[in-house]
């Protein structure tokens, strides 16, 4: 049994050197690394990344998308939505995402939490708030000072939605907890339902939100918190710090694509944009579609590139202490890294 054993074993030795030999002396040895066999193969590398959430407010990474420029760059992405910057950081930290599009502050709670390996923002995409206060009544004179007295459907205690509303409110001499009261028990993406259902006074609300209720005739928008806030750092692309280091040319790829994406939207209407990315959004409808666009690109949602400045940053931590959500200020130069936009925007 054992010579038998011995001779099949010989038997596939020998077929193997066979084949081995046959082969064409130019070809090198294939690596046992999956990722460098990608690169040598020429074929795409997959990149799963993990979106806080799916929205019109990220028109620049679905053009990227649709115009074929991750392809472009030898990427085939892998789109999950993770419904949550808190889910996004946790498939982004356990491996399950390659790479994260999320609030920035996410990163500092975990650098703060004493992560190992730290998560690092590579790339900025938008930099204005993407919500709207939504009233039930029009308000053509809308001031803050309104909301005093009344019951505001808001944002997860610690996500930047509602730490941005708390920043305008107190901007303008507004005490949330006070003067107000803000009504944070309402899941990510019911708010707008609670409110067509007769919840709340006003909402804040992400599009489609804000226009759907228009739409209905149950909400009015009154307020941008894009332009109330300034700009604000607002959504940011991030990695494993030993991710970025063990894959810096997919990290420089997928950075060139979101760029041409941010160029595209930069030289082209909102029309043209919405038409683009309309397979994105097959619920809505090209004029919602188009709508929500303007809205953003009238506001100056989009920057020209993807740098994320220290300056950025540092109102970010303001916005958190400010919010009671920041007990120590993270350092810039370990949480952001801007080689990689600075290369693309060339």
């Amino acid at each position: 049994m054992k010579k038998r054993l011995i001779s099949v074993f010989l038997c596939v030795v020998m077929m193997m050197a066979l084949v081995a030999g046959c082969s064409s002396d130019k070809e090198e040895a294939v690596p046992t690394d999956s990722k460098k066999q990608t690169e040598e193969k020429g074929n795409p590398m997959k990149v799963v990344l993990n979106e806080v959430a799916h929205s019109i407010f990220y028109a620049p990474m679905y053009v990227a998308i649709e115009e074929g420029y991750f392809a472009e760059e030898g990427i085939e992405l892998d789109l999950v939505t993770g419904f949550g910057a808190d889910k996004t950081m946790t498939a982004v930290l356990s491996g399950e995402a390659d790479i994260g599009f999320m609030g920035s502050e996410a990163s500092i709670y975990t650098y703060n939490e004493g992560a190992n390996d730290i998560v690092v923002n590579f790339a900025q995409l938008t930099q204005r708030a993407g919500n709207f206060l939504v009233a039930r009544e029009e308000m053509e004179d809308f001031s803050w000072e309104d909301l005093k007295g009344h019951l505001v459907l808001g944002g997860r205690k610690g996500g930047m939605p509602e730490m941005v509303f708390e920043y305008i409110l107190k901007q303008n001499g507004i005490d949330p907890q006070k003067d107000l009261t803000i009504d944070q028990s309402i899941d990510f993406g019911s708010t707008a339902a609670a409110f067509s259902g007769g919840e709340g006074d006003f909402t804040v609300e992400f599009e489609p939100g804000a226009t759907s209720l228009e739409q209905e005739g149950k909400g009015y928008v009154v307020a941008s918190l894009g332009t109330d806030s300034g700009y604000v750092p607002y959504t940011a692309f991030s990695a494993k710090e030993s991710y970025i280091k063990e894959n810096p040319e997919v990290i420089q790829g997928f950075t060139n694509a979101l760029q041409k994406g941010m160029d595209y939207v930069r030289d082209h209407t909102p029309e043209e944009i919405a038409a683009v990315i309309e397979p994105q959004f097959e619920e809505s409808d090209l004029e919602t579609i188009t709508t929500i666009v303007t809205r953003y690109y009238e506001q100056d949602t989009w920057a020209e590139n993807l740098v994320f400045s220290e300056e950025s940053f540092d109102l970010l931590q303001d916005i958190l202490e400010e919010a009671g959500e920041l007990s120590n200020r993270a350092p810039y130069e370990k949480l952001v890294n801007t080689e990689f936009a600075e290369e693309a925007a060339k």
